[in-house]
């Protein structure tokens, strides 16, 4: 597989860490203030895009550390306490939770717990299993697939390398984002087998938030840099 990676614009926020795109756009969220960004991406004739941002919305989440869009919510990987990064506030959870959001207000319609009891750095809606999200399971070095309707398990993958972060889930498996060793790994979710692998060198940004982009393409945010890159398959 040939991979190709371009910066396309810095992120309206200084700790971007979790991002999604959707039919109205690619929505952005930020770890510190917990507020998310829609983005309107232009291309540009250089290597560069164009972000232009469309409306921006508060959220109860903490810690934002990934994004995703299902049953007309965005859905806040929120890593615990957010009190680390700015002044607490009462709706900051303790532990790890997924919180659904109404994507035109910020309100909370749905909090639910992370099924190990820990944190979380990853959400992923699964187009293939529609009723259905992921959730990078981290103290339990897992990715947990729960139902929407009632957040029961479906089924467990277990995961190669720690720091999980950002998925993408794909036909025949899952690709799970492991930060701290800047790769992206294909793994089958029937057997937990690793099937390919994608190396982020540097001096490239570090891969936090990933998402399905364009056809052949992903995005992803750096929370370190506050860089938003694409990756370019064939």
């Amino acid at each position: 597989m040939k991979v190709e990676i371009r910066n396309l614009f810095r992120a309206p926020y200084g700790v971007p860490n979790g991002l999604q795109m959707t039919d109205d756009g690619l929505w952005i969220a930020d770890q510190v203030t917990d507020r998310c960004s829609l983005m309107n991406v232009e291309e540009t004739d250089d290597y560069y895009g164009v972000a232009k941002q469309v409306r921006e919305i508060p959220s109860e989440s903490s810690n934002t550390s990934g994004l995703t869009h299902a049953d007309g919510l965005l859905w806040f990987a929120a890593n615990g306490a957010g009190g680390r990064w700015r002044t607490a506030r009462d709706t900051d959870a303790p532990t790890g939770e997924a919180l659904g959001v109404d994507p035109g207000t910020g309100e909370t319609k749905r909090r639910e717990k992370i099924p190990d009891g820990g944190g979380t750095h990853g959400i992923e809606h699964d187009k293939f299993e529609p009723e259905t999200l992921w959730l990078t399971t981290l103290k339990s070095q897992t990715a947990t697939q729960v139902k929407i309707s009632d957040w029961s398990i479906k089924r467990t993958v277990n995961l190669p390398l720690k720091r999980a972060h950002g998925m993408v889930r794909v036909e025949d498996g899952l690709w799970v984002t492991h930060t701290g060793d800047r790769v992206i790994v294909k793994l089958d979710i029937e057997t937990s087998e690793e099937m390919d692998r994608i190396k982020i060198p540097e001096p490239h940004p570090e891969p936090h938030g990933l998402s399905a982009y364009k056809d052949g393409s992903w995005v992803y945010c750096d929370a370190t840099s506050g860089w938003v890159a694409e990756i370019v398959l064939s």
